[in-house]
């Protein structure tokens, strides 16, 4: 059992392979579609009719109901005057292989499916909010009108019905791209080398490295600029990652403290 088998560490004995997203955000051209299809086929109330003033932005970044987020980043182009380049790219949750998410949790309401994924259950989610700080991409959010917290399930009833997630079903170019987690890896790497070749010399990949601070992600990313540049932290890591060596700790003062308050009543004794 590896951590790059998150489902098999959860207890599913036998499950199927980890599927997952990965997201091309070359060919992103920005029209939507995942938004709309997310939250058609999830009941996503709507949220982006407000205008922001952001490009072509209308509903800002992830959130309680809005589980894709196409986001429009506008650069001057390089040697060209008054030449703009577009960056578009669909932002989803990451479904990590260590998620803080569901590690904090106090209630079970987060658990990790067959699948690899993270899923909340909002029939037994209790509104603390411990979740929400925990995420490190600010992925999680509760809805004012119940308290509860909302995410991208990456489809769970359809993937139970052996259907691709309604976002990567929708995606006319298929910059998302839905399947088993270690094929999308190889086929993005191959993707990467193709545009590094065509001279996209910023082409990178985010998310699909096991040894990143998070264990990988099961949604990742081919970005053409710093991840910075698309909202995204340059070095993400699990917000519990320090919890083991804190209990020790929290573990070894009791102890001591223990020890000490016994000698000296042992002490007043004699």
């Amino acid at each position: 059992m590896s951590a790059a088998d998150p489902a098999a560490i959860a207890g599913w004995e036998a499950h199927p392979p980890r599927m997952g997203f990965f997201t091309d955000t070359s060919v992103c051209i920005g029209c939507k579609a995942c938004e709309v299809a997310c939250k058609e086929w999830n009941n996503v109330p709507e949220d982006g009719l407000a205008w922001l003033g952001l490009s072509y932005d209308n509903t800002g970044s992830l959130g309680a109901s809005t589980w894709r987020h196409v986001a429009f980043i506008e650069q001057p182009q390089a040697g060209q005057d008054h030449g703009i380049r577009w960056l578009m790219s669909s932002d989803v949750c990451k479904h990590c292989t260590s998620a803080a998410c569901l590690e904090v949790c106090p209630t079970g309401s987060l658990i990790r499916t067959e699948f690899g994924t993270v899923v909340v259950q909002q029939d037994i989610c209790n509104g603390c909010g411990y979740c929400v700080s925990a995420c490190p991409f600010g992925v999680i959010d509760r809805r004012e009108e119940d308290g509860r917290v909302w995410k991208c399930t990456l489809c769970y009833d359809r993937l139970k019905d052996d259907l691709t997630p309604a976002c990567a079903k929708a995606c006319p170019t298929e910059s998302i791209q839905f399947g088993p987690l270690l094929e999308l890896r190889t086929r993005a790497e191959q993707r990467v080398d193709s545009l590094q070749a065509q001279g996209e010399t910023g082409a990178r990949l985010y998310g699909a490295d096991p040894s990143d601070g998070v264990g990988g992600t099961g949604a990742f990313f081919l970005l053409l600029d710093d991840p910075e540049v698309y909202g995204l932290p340059p070095k993400p890591a699990s917000t519990t990652r320090d919890l083991p060596s804190m209990w020790k700790s929290a573990a070894m003062a009791a102890l001591s403290l223990t020890a000490g308050v016994a000698a000296a009543f042992l002490g007043r004794r004699r």
